[in-house]
């Protein structure tokens, strides 16, 4: 075998110089021939001489060279073997099918096997499939978990080409082959310092009583202090036991601080306090309430502190009585499932309506948006603002594009009425043009940016008001300068009726848009019959004494038999879902606006004896409309926040892009899925 090896590069020719050495003698041999014959013939017994101590002692020390290259080339890759045989790093070779080839002794010790194992590396790490090897030449990486020890494995591909380049007695020819070169990296330590830091992570949190005012005015003085210690040692004992920290800060107000490790164990009980706190009661008529806003996840203490203050915002802003977790990338809801309490005073009602003004006032225009496919409220409440913004004397436009059935009968009323101007109804590019640095854009009955009438007119606007009686989610319009959100109003006409009532003391509503708003109204409360409060009555009466008319208002939402028949038809085919969840669904409809339809069905159906709540999906301009309606039972707007949507807790609603079909399996697995972890 030692014949067949050649040597190459450098090495050879150095071994080959003699051999050029005796052509250049040769050559001077002829000169030398052409001078003197005598100095040629000397020459040439002179060269002869040369070259056969030349060839002598290339083929003889020629294998005295190559033996001791073996022998070096052999102790050398013996010597590698060796160190790569007791590399601390558990190491392999796989063939392409992930074949053990080769194995160190580390990674006989992880894995338990000899030397002998030849079978798939799959049988030993389940994870390390056929489609998780490498498919370049760059390292790829995975974790896995062999005996509760973490490993990240690093596969490289090792081509046959590489192997052979420099090897003479091996020709690799055309073959494209490949090992794959394992290594196995132990981040058990690692892991375990990362969570138990993870674990020790402070977390901010907030906590604030609902309806503290409420409830003190419910019970008799002398019980009152009792009833705030009560609550006071319900919350420090729940914080206390969980080695946390509580500071009240005011008397309905408390700041939190926790472990990472204690917040996991409170989410893990959903937040036992909320239901807990409910129980005290010594003669107090309303049940007491908590928000709890918690912050974590962030780089500091200051921002898991900002986090916790959106946290606490955000739950007070949905109604209350729940815990909001807010991290870096996501919020998640736990609770809200009680009825929103009405706050019987209007000092913030009146506060929002001054600082609207005052913005009003310093615009020199105003626009007004309500929601996609517009409603009643949400027409109502823009015909409101535009009274307001006309007291003022400003130019006002209202935001609408597409007219449905249930507010073409009002819109009708304005259109070519010389009390009104031409362009006080504007689509999205009308209004576009019309937008510049110092316009006033109030967004009614909406707080989700993607849900509006138009969202570029959110970023085109520096100065935005928010007025929405609808709890609000994670995606909320946040450049808003006046946010007047309340989840206890029963619909956007009702807020905006009571700010006119403060706005100005000369404005003056007229009939027809007394009418808008009282319908507005009657539609979001079913006639008076879903989350009405005293101060809703009093924003009708209101409305009123300014010349809003029942009868007028009944004959604007009439149905044409079309719209009574597909109505019936959808309560008639009606099933009812683990006993209680009524649902139906509404396919491509010639209607104008089947998503209304599909809304009073869904009312409809709450009158089934045994139906706590129903659920209609419409089929529209290839999107899946839920409608979802209750009455006390169920709080169907957490069961819509699911999917996507929001609303109240008997009334709400959600868009989805898929087929119907698949839309009915979703809100099936949906409700049996929070039925059965208890949260409704």
């Amino acid at each position: 075998m030692k014949k067949n090896v050649k040597f190459k590069g450098q090495l050879k020719l150095y071994m080959q110089w003699p051999m050029f050495l005796i052509l250049l003698l040769l050559a001077m041999n002829a000169a030398m021939y052409a001078l003197d014959i005598k100095a040629g013939i000397l020459m040439s017994i002179f060269v002869c001489i040369y070259t056969a101590i030349v060839a002598v002692l290339y083929y003889y020390n020629k294998q005295i060279l190559i033996n001791e290259l073996i022998n070096f080339a052999t102790g050398y890759g013996q010597i590698q073997k060796k160190l790569l045989q007791e590399l601390e790093i558990p190491y392999t070779l796989l063939d392409e099918n992930g074949k053990v080839v080769w194995m160190n002794t580390a990674f006989k010790d992880v894995v338990g096997k000899t030397k002998d194992y030849k079978k798939s590396i799959t049988n030993l790490f389940p994870a390390l499939t056929k489609d998780k090897f490498p498919v370049t030449e760059e390292a790829s990486c995975i974790h896995v978990t062999v005996d509760n020890a973490d490993y990240r494995v690093e596969m490289r591909r090792i081509m046959m080409e590489y192997i052979t380049e420099s090897v003479n007695i091996l020709n690799s020819g055309e073959y494209e082959g490949y090992f794959i070169a394992v290594y196995l990296f132990d981040e058990t330590e690692l892991n375990r310092y990362i969570k138990a830091n993870k674990e020790q992570q402070l977390v901010a949190g907030l906590i604030s009583i609902d309806n503290y005012d409420e409830v003190i005015e419910g019970v008799e003085e002398v019980r009152s202090s009792l009833l705030v210690a009560l609550i006071d040692r319900k919350i420090n004992k729940y914080i206390s036991g969980i080695d946390g920290i509580v500071k009240k800060l005011e008397k309905d107000k408390y700041f939190v601080v926790m472990k990472q490790m204690c917040l996991e164990q409170l989410e893990a009980k959903k937040f036992e306090l909320l239901d807990d706190v409910k129980t005290v009661n010594i003669g107090n008529d309303i049940p007491i309430t908590l928000s709890i806003g918690l912050g974590a996840g962030g780089s500091t203490y200051a921002q898991n502190y900002e986090y916790a203050r959106n946290a606490i915002d955000l739950a007070l802003g949905r109604g209350g009585d729940q815990a909001i977790v807010k991290r870096k990338d996501n919020i998640v809801y736990y609770g809200g499932k009680s009825k929103q309490v009405e706050k019987n005073t209007r000092v913030k009602a009146r506060v929002k309506a001054q600082a609207l003004r005052e913005l009003i006032e310093n615009k020199d225009k105003v626009l007004v948006m309500g929601h996609k496919i517009g409603d009643v409220d949400s027409f109502g409440a823009a015909i409101g603002i535009y009274r307001a913004a006309k007291t003022l004397n400003k130019p006002t436009h209202v935001v609408i594009n597409e007219i449905t059935t249930s507010v073409r009968k009002m819109i009708d009323g304005f259109i070519d009425n010389p009390d009104y101007e031409e362009d006080m109804f504007v689509n999205s590019s009308q209004a576009k043009e019309i937008v510049d640095n110092n316009t006033l854009l109030v967004v009614v009955d909406v707080n989700r940016p993607s849900y509006t009438e138009c969202p570029e007119l959110l970023q085109m606007c520096k100065t935005i008001v928010v007025l929405d009686h609808h709890r609000q989610t994670t995606e909320i319009i946040e450049n808003a300068v006046l946010s007047y959100v309340e989840p206890y109003a029963s619909s956007a006409c009702e807020m905006v009726a009571e700010i006119l009532q403060y706005i100005d003391d000369n404005v003056k509503i007229r009939t027809m848009e007394a009418d808008c708003l009282y319908s507005g109204i009657i539609i979001d409360t079913d006639s008076f019959v879903n989350k009405t409060g005293v101060r809703t009555f009093e924003a009708a009466a209101f409305l009123r004494r300014s010349g809003a008319d029942v009868t007028r208002v009944r004959k604007l939402f009439r149905d044409d038999m079309a719209e009574c028949r597909t109505r019936a038809e959808i309560v008639s085919n009606a099933e009812i879902y683990l006993g209680a969840y009524a649902i139906s669904v509404l396919s491509k409809s010639e209607l104008d606006s089947p998503t209304i339809v599909g809304a009073k069905a869904a009312n409809e159906l709450l009158n089934i004896v045994g139906v706590k709540a129903s659920f209609v999906l419409t089929e529209l301009n290839e999107r899946i409309y839920i409608s979802a309606r209750s009455i006390d039972e169920v709080n169907v707007q957490i069961i819509m926040e699911k999917l996507g949507g929001g609303g109240h807790q008997t009334v709400a609603g959600a868009q989805l892009d898929c087929e119907l079909e698949d839309a009915v399996k979703l809100l099936r697995r949906t409700l049996a899925d929070m039925i059965g972890e208890g949260e409704i």
